[in-house]
């Protein structure tokens, strides 16, 4: 493992794995997940179009996945554009592998 691994995976507190385990356990989120993965980032529009769902449920689903600082959001006028955190997946996964 290099440095930068060591750092992101040391930056993970049970509490944030708690919330990481409980974000990627909804069937939507993970979708949500999956399409910012294929993505450098993801306007709220493009994900509202392919989920259909209403925005005040996009709104909660991303609020969990921001909240699990698995998604980083940026805002550009009146909409939202999001990226996937690659770093914190990561280190989440490399934490699971040790259970």
């Amino acid at each position: 493992m290099d440095r930068v691994e060591v750092m992101a995976e040391a930056a993970l507190t049970d509490r944030q794995v708690q919330l990481i385990a409980k974000a990627l356990a909804d069937p939507r989120r993970w979708e949500i997940l999956e399409r910012l993965g294929k993505a450098q980032e993801t306007g709220c529009t493009d994900i509202l179009s392919c989920l259909k769902v209403t925005p005040p449920t996009l709104s909660h689903h991303m609020k969990e996945l921001e909240t699990a600082e698995l998604v980083e959001g940026r805002k550009e006028g009146k909409f939202m554009h999001y990226s996937l955190r690659r770093d914190v997946l990561q280190a989440y996964m490399e934490r699971l592998g040790r259970l």
